[in-house]
């Protein structure tokens, strides 16, 4: 191993001299040309300044090559600053372009964003958009209560009675084997005609509305057909709200029955597969239909339940937590003689779309085995629910209880936690087909308070599962107008269309009585809701004058986001809603936590913090200062947020009133000027109403330049201030390229490009050749470049995009490039502000040439200097390339320039690919830090593995013990085998893995889930610095110094001799996380450990603190009435004693479910307690 010798000659600084051209090529070929084969390069010095020659000519002289020293390296590193800088000053034209905007003062205005005053207008402005869907909402559920009310029941309805529109009509009559079609019962149904209308995406009619009826449910059943003819009297409301308001989107009533009731009229979505949509499934009916819960289930795994029996547990398990939303926590567990949790949670968790996937995983490793055992179940119940350490609903609490039967009634139980206050109701589900006397199930229930179903087939499991909710709805009834109040949802994808949406809720009340006198039969008819799509609560917040890294965000009480320009589900399941927490949605720190709390809590704040940001394609990490500012939007769940940079305090607004010089500057904007004054692209925003919107920027410049043909720039139906600024940027950029770009030979300094974007809408490339090779987006606000040049001081480099498992760049055309760009930053009466970003396109091969140059020991002009046999000198970067290695390395760890001409092709990629071993000890000697973050909004592809229903079967396998015992062969569990065994001779594909199906939403190709992210950024080392990387006879001595003014890091080292030292290799790229992938076990260790933060903030949120709830009872979802309080004082959970008598029904009561009940085996009360 070469240790550093000594260096001989004179200091290497030298003056401050201008950029090197390409040396000795004359002018380069353009972009696409094929360089012509030479010789050898012309020596750099030729053209280097007389000054300049100076330092090179300094050379060391020795007696054998040596590792170069440091201030030899820090030589070169000053040599490299100063030839960037060069090339950024003639052709960045920064300094020109701030005398550009200088010398047009006049025509533009220095404008403040006051944080304070914006959020509050937008606050209000969003406040009153909502409340105009809340008056809609309440017009419509008092209509309905009230419809109903008077509506009489009628026994003999039959469907040629009622004229409805079926949404599902049009797509049953394509499918020959609809059993509607078969029965000829389209004579009720209308047709409809419609018309495109851009607000719903979709075709519609506005004088009629649509229904859609579950395919389970028998559209022809008394209780639909007489559900149909009272519900039919919304539509004249529905009519009316929209006359009274135009904006409103979908209006929904969602039935108990199942029935979907929504206007205006549109086709169904009908998907490929099975359609199984149920409004009773979706979370804004969920949401509205019930009050917060506690809930526990637990399942008995005991021997006898295996086979069919444990896949109808496993699959009912997984349909009832799809009845709980944010606002419900549980906890399931398992049990035979002992009882034990299925997933890693010991405790109560909020009941999110997270949680619910861990626990859906888990219930699918559950096993039968061993003996049934009540006590411990229920012993693990309850002391689940008197957990008080831990954050709960404290409300509504339920124990759910699935089995195949038994004997033991536990009542020793029940007298110890539950009686005789009865505070906890108890559901039992006696699951599949069996001779077990039901008869202790249905005690357990009734003497709790609960309700006792029966799942005998798989078809009984989804109406059987989310029945109870009735039963949880009546604390509700009996509360009347106290407890009818406007709930807004998660953000979720609309199944008609819409898009990203949230819906206002609001429960209808069944107030028929029994009889005359009597108490009101504590049902609820359904939910009432409205749409609102995130797109109209976007328009009503600012969307250009806060710059590129300024944005609004909304949250509601759990932490959920609202609106985030970083919430961009990549799939969306419509049975789920979209839930992204604020500390997920942005790399989070202990400030933006306290951020979040005081949100949640309703307060209004201000912070200026130092925080860390991802670049757009989610490759950097910025450490960067922002402006938080809140407030509460008033008579809603939500709480907004301003995020400002420093830099974006000021923007310009142009004020074009001379109408000859608008008509000059949008001439720039024709393609007849692009070969002279370089191509523009604009951004693609909505300066007009009625601008065709396009993906070809060619093609929307075409549509915009014939728009501005018909109407002006001060046009009402345009945007003024978007259209002005846009004229003014093409104007100042015009200049630019006037004033500097012209008159410079690109190609002499081995350029492919110069460009300009602005905030106004601009990008300019020159020359417009250059614009066919330009991968950039054409909106200045979403290219990374540019955001990332407004965050960063300097010159920033961008090599290009490059995927480990994409083939290496193609250098043969030389059209490969490396974006710098910097940010204009100006100074108009004391205020700062960043109005653009400039920059240029280096070629590639040319510029690793030149590095090579740059980096090397030169001392003659025509050639480098080479070591004879009697002299001694130090390696360079040009002449021992085959033994030392020399890149430039950017602030993300990826590969910018190498003297390695094998390594050109590799630029853009993470240079742990490229040298594993260096990058490691970059590392570990803090040259870069590491951050990991987690994306809760990745898509994946299916995997085989992971696609199936339930794996294989699962079989009980008896012992020899069990054959010889006499007594086995009488039980259920002989019997439960026998079935499996009978199973599978008459049906092969028994003991075969299913297929699990997209239930709902079969075009849906991937699912979601949680990728882990992993960037690096500059650590603390900024001082040059020498190390060796320790690996015994495979030793290598680096150098690393940063270079300043620029986000690149100078490495020089050794190259490997050997790969016995081949340590760990860094990973940049997105990779699927453990906490999805692996074991739930682990994935809660990760949380417990602190590892990393999973959702344990999911799984102790409160919608509101109770200390905060006295100071703000407006922000409290249950403001004047708490459903948690009538636990106490009403009669929520009043019941029947098991030993009272069923009370028959009325006659005009109406039925709770349209299909008739499984038979029971046992008498059972009739009527829910």
């Amino acid at each position: 191993m070469a240790v550093p010798a000594r260096t001989c000659g004179a200091s290497r600084p030298g003056p401050a001299r201008t950029a090197l051209p390409w040396p000795g090529r004359g002018p380069r070929p353009g972009p696409g040309a094929r360089r012509p084969p030479s010789g050898p390069p012309r020596p750099l010095l030729l053209l280097l300044p007389p000054l300049l020659l100076l330092p090179l000519f300094a050379a060391p002289g020795a007696s054998a090559y040596s590792f170069p020293q440091q201030h030899t390296m820090q030589h070169w590193a000053r040599r490299l600053e100063q030839e960037i800088d060069g090339v950024m000053r003639i052709f960045g034209g920064v300094q020109q372009l701030r005398e550009i905007y200088k010398d047009n003062r006049n025509l533009f205005e220095v404008q403040e964003n006051e944080p304070q005053k914006l959020v509050e207008k937008v606050a209000g402005d969003i406040e009153s958009l909502l409340d105009r869907k809340v008056q809609a909402l309440k017009r419509l559920a008092d209509a309905a209560e009230n419809f109903q009310k008077a509506h009489r029941w009628q026994d003999n309805i039959k469907e040629e009675d009622i004229l409805y529109y079926d949404a599902k009509a049009d797509a049953e009559l394509d499918d020959p084997e609809s059993e509607d079609v078969e029965r000829g019962s389209k004579a009720s149904t209308l047709r409809l005609d419609f018309v495109e209308d851009s607000n719903f995406k979709n075709k519609v009619n506005y004088s009629y509305t649509a229904v859609q009826i579950p395919t389970d449910i028998y559209k022809g059943s008394t209780v639909i057909l007489n559900e149909l003819n009272w519900t039919e009297a919304l539509e004249n409301v529905f009519i009316e709200n929209r006359r009274q308001d135009p904006t409103l989107l979908w209006q929904v009533f969602g039935s108990a029955t199942g029935v979907t009731r929504y206007y205006p009229a549109t086709p169904w979505r009908a998907p490929k597969k099975i359609d199984l949509y149920d409004v009773r499934r979706r979370p804004w009916y969920i949401q509205g239909a019930s009050s917060p819960k506690d809930m526990v289930i637990i399942v008995d795994v005991s021997g006898s339940v295996s086979g069919l029996t444990l896949k109808l547990m496993k699959t009912s398990v997984c349909e009832m937590l799809d009845t709980l939303s944010d606002d419900d926590y549980v906890n399931v567990a398992s049990f035979n003689e002992k009882a034990q949790p299925v997933s890693c949670f010991t405790h109560l968790v909020q009941a999110n779309v997270r949680n619910k996937k861990v626990f859906k995983e888990a219930v699918q490793g559950m096993v039968a085995k061993g003996t049934t055992g009540y006590k411990a179940g229920f012993e693990y119940a309850f002391d689940q629910l008197q957990n008080s350490n831990i954050t709960r609903a404290n409300c509504n609490k339920m124990i759910m209880m699935f089995t195949d039967g038994g004997e033991d009634r536990v009542q020793d139980v029940f007298e110890k936690y539950n009686w005789p206050n009865r505070t906890v109701r108890v559901f039992t589900f006696s699951v599949g087909q069996h001779n077990y006397d039901v008869t202790p199930l249905q005690w357990m229930a009734c003497a709790n308070k609960g309700y006792y179903f029966e799942i005998p087939s798989i078809g009984a499991i989804r109406i059987n599962t989310q029945e109870y909710l009735d039963v949880l709805g009546r604390p509700m009834v009996l509360a009347g107008k106290e407890a009818k109040q406007v709930q807004w949802t998660n953000v979720y994808e609309d199944a008609l269309g819409l898009g990203l949406v949230v819906t206002g809720t609001l429960p209808v009340f069944n107030l028929t009585q029994d009889g005359p006198g009597e108490k009101k039969n504590q049902l609820i008819l359904g939910v009432m809701g409205i749409d609102v799509a995130l797109n109209d609560i976007k328009r009503l917040t600012p969307n250009y004058t806060l710059g590129a890294n300024g944005y609004v965000f909304a949250i509601d009480l759990n932490g959920y986001v609202l609106l985030h320009p970083n919430l961009k589900p990549q799939t969306t399941n419509f049975r789920e809603p979209v839930t992204l927490d604020f500390l997920d949605a942005e790399l989070e720190d202990e400030n933006k936590e306290e951020i979040r709390r005081s949100m949640i809590d309703g307060n209004k704040g201000h912070k200026q913090i130092r925080t860390l940001v991802k670049s757009l394609d989610e490759r950097y990490v910025d450490e960067v200062m922002r402006n938080y500012t809140w407030v509460p939007i008033r008579s809603t769940n939500y709480s907004l947020g301003l995020v400002l940079p420093p830099y974006s305090t000021f923007y310009l607004q142009a004020n074009l009133s001379d109408q000859i010089l608008q008509v000059k500057y949008f001439e720039f904007l024709l393609p007849s000027s692009f070969e002279s004054e370089g191509h523009v692209f604009i951004a693609p925003r909505e300066y007009c109403k009625d601008l065709n919107a396009s993906d070809n920027n060619t093609e929307f410049l075409k549509n915009f330049i014939e728009l501005m043909e018909k109407v002006t720039p001060d046009s009402k139906q345009c945007n003024n201030f978007l259209l002005h600024n846009l004229i003014l940027d093409t104007g100042i950029t015009q200049q630019l390229v006037e004033r500097v770009w012209r008159d410079q030979d690109l190609n002499t300094y081995s350029l492919l490009a110069v460009f300009a974007a602005t905030d106004g809408g601009i990008t300019r490339i020159f020359p417009n050749k250059a614009a066919d090779d330009w991968m950039e987006n054409p909106e200045p606000f979403n290219a990374s470049f540019y955001r990332r040049s407004l965050d960063n001081h300097g010159y920033v480099f961008k090599p290009p995009h490059q995927d480990a498992l994409l083939r290496p760049l193609e250098l043969e055309n030389d059209t490969v490039g490396i974006l710098v760009s910097t940010a204009v930053e100006l100074s108009l009466g004391g205020r700062t502000l960043r109005p653009a970003v400039v920059g240029v396109k280096l070629d590639l091969e040319a510029w690793a040439e030149k590095f090579k140059v740059l980096a090397s020991n030169r001392t003659h002009q025509d050639q480098p200097q080479k070591c004879g046999p009697s002299s001694h000198c130090e390696m360079d970067c040009e002449v021992n390339n085959e033994d030392l290695l020399c890149v430039l390395i950017d602030d993300g760890g990826f590969l910018v320039l190498s003297n390695q001409n094998h390594q050109w092709d590799q630029v853009g990629r993470f240079f742990s690919e490229v040298d594993a071993n260096l990058m490691l000890a970059l590392y570990n000697n803090s040259f870069y830090t590491r951050k990991e973050s987690y994306d809760y909004q990745a898509a994946c592809a299916p995997q085989p593995p992971g696609n199936l229903g339930a794996a294989p079967r699962g079989v009980f396998v008896p012992t020899i013990a069990d054959f010889l015992n006499l007594a086995w062969w009488t039980s259920a569990a002989a019997w439960s085998l026998f079935q499996q065994l009978l199973y599978g001779l008459i049906y092969h594909s028994w003991f075969q893995a299913d297929p699990a199906e997209a239930e709902g939403n079969p075009e849906a190709r991937e699912s979601s889930c949680v990728m882990k992210q992993t960037q690096y950024y500059f650590g603390s080392v900024n001082a040059s610095y020498n190390a060796i990387i320790d690996c015994g006879n495979c030793s290598r001595l680096f150098h690393a110094q940063r270079l300043t003014n620029t986000n690149l890091l100078f490495v020089v080292a050794e190259k490997p001799l050997c790969s016995q030292c081949e340590g760990g290799r860094l990973l940049q790229k997105e990779t699927h996380s453990q906490r999805t992938a692996r074991s739930s076990v682990n994935w809660c260790r990760d949380r417990d450990t602190g590892e990393a933060r999973i959702s344990a903030l999911t799984t102790t949120r409160r919608k509101i603190p109770q200390t905060a709830a006295a100071e703000l009872p407006s922000r409290r979802r249950w403001a004047s009435w708490s459903p948690c309080s009538c636990c106490s004082s009403w009669a929520c959970l009043l019941g029947r004693s098991p030993k009272s008598t069923p009370t028959p029904r009325a006659a005009s009561e109406r039925p709770l479910l349209p299909l008739p009940r499984p038979p029971r085996l046992s008498p059972a009360p009739h009527t829910p307690p």
